[in-house]
């Protein structure tokens, strides 16, 4: 069965290469013997109801110095593509919004895109754990800073962060003796113009923040725990934590059983799942990571697993 991939992405060339994932997917898939094609967000557009894109001949290597190389881009209708990854990185903005669009369009066409643009919309990566109580730590959601406030003395210490935030990016741990508390709640909230999450302090991040990776719902057996870094709250890579190789824990498990029916539901085909000690913090929906992290330490393939489940999808179709 001749497979073309196309993939949605930010530019190939300012990617870290021992560490992107999309690199890995794509040198799955050129091993199979896919055509692959390469687009940029600007590269989408809409003429009279069709999805199109600019789109480029790509060919991947794995060469720390010469990575990829792409042909002649050509126009033409997405639908024409097998499947589309979808792998921008946030910042899941209006302009974002406006690329699932063009994207479902090309779905409606016959194209596999992955993951589902309507899902991906709908799938915001921290209020999304609000479909799972019984997975995560006491949580709230809130414009008020009056609740918000209330909440912190509630459970006495209390991690809290914007719904858009990526990479670690203003999340703040506050007490309820925290004298900067207010202004931390006015800067969340824009003075309560904008919805600001709280969750009780989890201790066990000290141990890290495990990311773990499910494939239609499967998830790989192994976690990468981001450990902070000395002084450090976030175990963000980005932040400056490591990444340990843990084992998936019964807990960890479980967790994924319970999340996994609504991703197959959803078309939400790779996903990660951030998870400190027993609970369920974030499900990363746009372009997780952390795959060549898990194949170094312990020898996988997830980027082939992930193309082995993507062609039964297309067998499906």
């Amino acid at each position: 069965m001749a497979i073309t991939l196309g993939v949605v992405m930010d530019p190939i060339g300012d990617i870290t290469f021992h560490k992107d994932s999309t690199l890995a997917m794509l040198q799955a898939a050129q091993r199979r013997g896919w055509a692959l094609r390469y687009m940029e967000m600007a590269d989408l557009y809409c003429r009279d109801g069709m999805a199109m894109a600019r789109m480029a001949p790509l060919q991947v290597m794995d060469d720390a110095q010469c990575w990829y190389r792409l042909g002649q881009a050509e126009e033409g209708p997405l639908h024409q593509l097998d499947v589309i990854l979808m792998r921008k990185d946030p910042p899941f903005d209006m302009e974002y919004i406006y690329a699932t669009y063009l994207l479902e369009l090309a779905e409606r066409r016959g194209s596999l895109v992955v993951n589902r643009p309507a899902s991906l919309r709908d799938a915001n990566e921290k209020v999304f754990t609000a479909h799972f109580p019984q997975c995560t730590a006491p949580t709230l959601i809130s414009r008020r800073q009056q609740q918000l406030r209330a909440f912190v003395h509630e459970y006495q210490e209390v991690i809290l962060k914007p719904l858009e935030g990526m990479g670690g990016a203003s999340i703040f741990k506050v007490s309820a003796s925290d004298p900067n508390t207010s202004v931390i709640l006015e800067t969340l909230t824009a003075h309560g113009s904008r919805y600001a999450m709280a969750q009780r302090f989890i201790p066990e991040i000290s141990a890290g923040d495990k990311r773990i990776l499910l494939i239609d719902g499967e998830p790989v057996p192994y976690a990468l725990a981001r450990v902070p870094a000395r002084g450090e709250l976030r175990g963000n890579l980005a932040a400056g934590g490591s990444g340990v190789g843990v084992e998936l824990s019964a807990r960890d498990r479980w967790i994924c059983e319970q999340v996994a029916p609504t991703l197959r539901e959803m078309g939400l085909i790779f996903v990660g799942l951030d998870v400190i000690g027993d609970f369920l913090t974030e499900i990363n929906v746009t372009s997780p990571t952390c795959i060549r992290e898990l194949d170094q330490i312990y020898g996988l393939d997830i980027a082939a697993q992930l193309m082995d489940a993507i062609e039964r999808r297309l067998s499906q179709e």
